[in-house]
């Protein structure tokens, strides 16, 4: 057993009570990897007490719900936060009032904030994470388990579509489909049904979307479009990602107002030029081709837009 999958599986046997969490705006990987590991280990102890903390969008149900727990709890118990980079984006809970805490992710380090730190930015997915660990350890790996891990490791890699998908993917996904019986054609339902108002929205985005001269895709969109097409700030989030064979397009983003928050909920995807840099200079960050922020007003939006098509000139210059 490998000494890190040794490290967190004994932390796992040892607690009574764990606690799972994820980043804010949790997405299909978040989730899957969370609820995925709770059935694995549930499986393994069946007397242990594991909760998920955090929101749950009303579209992801389908992975899992939260349930009450009791904060005087956390002192004596472990936390297991998952695809979360940096310790303000984990949502929910502070991990500094857990008796001991532990971080899965497949991000690009930014900082440590938990006792045990797994992480490999190379790999697909925090749930291609989670599948190694249950493989290295003695956790069991269940047929719930495996349909809500295999949801998170589609999502994140859309379908095998990008290039940190890897040989070790497609074995470790075989084998949990071999050893689970996975109907994983059942899962594609769940994870790409549109609802009609989505597909009218598509539609606008696709209709409105603006090119800069270096390649920047991008559209803003007030509360008042979201309430006209009956979709909320995460819904163009959720469909930049079929945005990504557009001729001259070599960088996309899309700004909604996030009327909860009071503020503009930017998701950014790129076929070349690195933008988790840039993401991270306005307050957010991801994956070197996938990133997201939050920001203030979308006079920050413009500044950012600036300097992602600087990103687009300087990767055009660079790759003619």
């Amino acid at each position: 057993m490998n000494n890190i999958y040794r490290q967190i599986y004994k932390k796992i046997k040892k607690y009574d009570t764990i606690f799972l969490s994820h980043h804010v705006g949790a997405d299909p990987d978040a989730l899957g990897s969370t609820f995925g590991l709770k059935e694995s280990i549930k499986a393994t102890f069946p007397k242990k007490k594991v909760y998920v903390t955090g929101a749950v969008a009303s579209k992801f149900k389908y992975l899992g719900t939260t349930e009450k727990y009791d904060e005087e709890d956390f002192s004596k118990a472990l936390l297991i936060v998952c695809d979360t980079p940096d310790k303000k984006r984990v949502d929910n809970v502070d991990p500094s009032l857990f008796a001991y805490t532990i971080k899965i992710d497949h991000h690009p380090f930014v900082e440590k904030y938990c006792d045990i730190e797994y992480i490999d930015d190379k790999a697909s997915s925090a749930s291609q994470l989670v599948i190694e660990l249950i493989y290295h350890t003695r956790l069991k790996m269940t047929y719930e388990a495996a349909r809500k891990l295999y949801i998170g490791l589609i999502a994140d890699t859309e379908r095998f579509l990008y290039d940190y998908t890897t040989p070790r993917t497609f074995e470790l996904v075989a084998k949990m489909i071999k050893d689970t019986n996975l109907k994983f054609t059942e899962a594609y339902p769940n994870l790409y049904m549109r609802t009609q108002s989505e597909i009218h929205f598509y539609g606008y985005l696709m209709n409105n979307l603006e090119i800069t001269e270096n390649g920047f895709g991008y559209i803003k969109l007030e509360q008042d479009k979201l309430d006209e097409y009956c979709v909320d700030a995460a819904t163009a989030g959720n469909l930049i990602n079929n945005f990504n064979y557009i001729e001259g397009v070599l960088a996309w983003g899309f700004f909604s107002y996030d009327k909860m928050f009071n503020n503009i909920r930017g998701s950014i995807r790129s076929r070349g030029p690195i933008i988790n840099d840039v993401a991270a200079r306005f307050g957010g960050g991801g994956h070197i081709f996938a990133s997201g922020v939050k920001l203030e007003n979308f006079d920050v939006v413009d500044e950012l837009i600036q300097e992602l098509d600087k990103v687009c000139k300087e990767y055009k210059e660079n790759n003619e």
